[in-house]
């Protein structure tokens, strides 16, 4: 389970706007020399992305924070590149195009289905787990509502896992844990107790609520949750290269850079295959920059959720203290009035972002093949691209 944004970051950004360097006119000069085994096209128009600072962020590349990057800048004036190597033994050069784990940025597309859902009146956001899914929750948990799943406001503990990606879960990386399991592991430890908790009291982001969000969607619809993903979202996006494994298959079918894992002891190994079956609906999701960018703008423009319901559920944070996520997506204010509504995603060998300004005039999707995505902190790399591209480079 990785973290919303980073308090890294945060603190990062904000001794940037201290400086006031923060959140100046993004410049129109010209591009530098393009980063060591970088490939880059430019859209050059007034306010649009600072090509050299993009470039500034991907050097370096391979090196110990990462061994490639695959950067896709939009809104006003345009930019991708790639950086990096395919895979570290033959040195090749990073696959522009490739295919990777998206890790989280999985719930925006389950909170989207949900909501779609609620727009034709097959779901009541007011509606209950156990009105949904009877029998899936005990009776030590009171009444949790669609919305608090939605909003990490549950209450639900973590369900199981296979352990640290850094340790257990390299070694058990082709083992299965189904969602069920998960689930069923996170009812067998009841509900969180204390002063202050229970449904809508507190927001905990995790995986717990978006896995029994997946088997709502195929309670209610009677269809595959990876089928209604594609249906739903995929096609009307035209996101033809993003699918979900085929079940426990560990495989990244199609182009695709290498991805790699430091371990605990310090050894960096291969990570490309890898059986994500635990993170279905929460994190399980393979996809390319161009196709979660199309996504993003797509959903923004609420082709994908009606504008009303969109505003309400995944632009606006719950009344909870503390609370930085809507129905998927984390609000972060980078300062100087901008204001980003965004979706990190971690899985082993690759870190995600998607990322814009709510009139999308600025939009970000980065995957950064981190050698351990699942740090506490933001990865350096994903740090200076995302300081580059809304122009909160010091």
């Amino acid at each position: 389970m990785e973290r919303p944004l980073s308090t890294r970051l945060r603190t990062a950004l904000a001794t940037v706007l201290v400086l006031g360097l923060g959140a100046a006119p993004l410049a129109a000069a010209p591009a530098g020399a393009a980063a060591p085994g970088a490939r880059a096209e430019a859209g050059r128009t007034a306010g649009g992305p600072d090509v050299k600072e993009l470039e500034d962020a991907l050097r370096g590349l391979p090196g110990p924070d990462a061994t490639a990057a695959l950067v896709r800048v939009g809104g006003t004036g345009s930019w991708h590149a790639s950086a990096g190597v395919h895979d570290l033994e033959s040195g090749r050069k990073a696959l522009e195009g490739a295919r990777f784990r998206a890790g989280s940025t999985t719930k925006v597309v389950t909170s989207a289905l949900v909501l779609q859902l609620a727009a034709e009146g097959r779901v009541d956001l007011d509606g209950t787990v156990q009105q949904y899914l009877p029998g899936l929750l005990g009776d030590a948990f009171e009444p949790i509502t669609v919305r608090q799943l939605l909003t990490f406001t549950s209450g639900l503990q973590p369900g199981s896992s296979l352990g640290p990606e850094n340790a257990e879960g390299y070694r058990n990386r082709f083992r299965t844990l189904t969602p069920e399991d998960v689930v069923a592991a996170s009812v067998a430890k009841g509900p969180y107790r204390g002063p202050g908790e229970g449904p809508g009291r507190k927001q905990r982001y995790g995986n717990i609520d978006y896995t029994v969000l997946g088997l709502l969607i195929e309670r209610i619809t009677g269809d595959s949750y990876a089928h209604q993903a594609q249906v739903r979202i995929f096609r009307p996006a035209g996101m033809r290269h993003t699918s979900f494994p085929d079940g426990p298959d560990p495989r990244i079918h199609g182009p695709h850079n290498r991805g790699y894992q430091k371990l605990a002891d310090g050894r960096v190994v291969d990570a490309t295959e890898w059986n994500m079956s635990d993170r279905w609906a929460a994190g399980d999701m393979i996809s390319t920059t161009a196709d979660l960018e199309r996504f993003l703008v797509a959903l923004f423009r609420g082709e994908l959720v009606p504008q009303p319901l969109l505003e309400q559920e995944m632009f606006t944070v719950p009344a909870v203290e503390g609370a930085v996520m809507s129905a998927g997506l984390q609000r972060f204010d980078a300062g100087h009035g901008q204001i980003l509504w965004l979706k990190t995603g971690e899985r082993p060998g690759y870190s995600t972002l998607i990322a814009a300004t709510r009139d999308l005039s600025r939009t970000l999707v980065h995957s950064v093949n981190a050698t351990d995505a699942k740090a506490q902190g933001m990865n350096p790399v994903a740090e200076r691209i995302v300081r580059a591209a809304f122009g909160l480079a010091g």
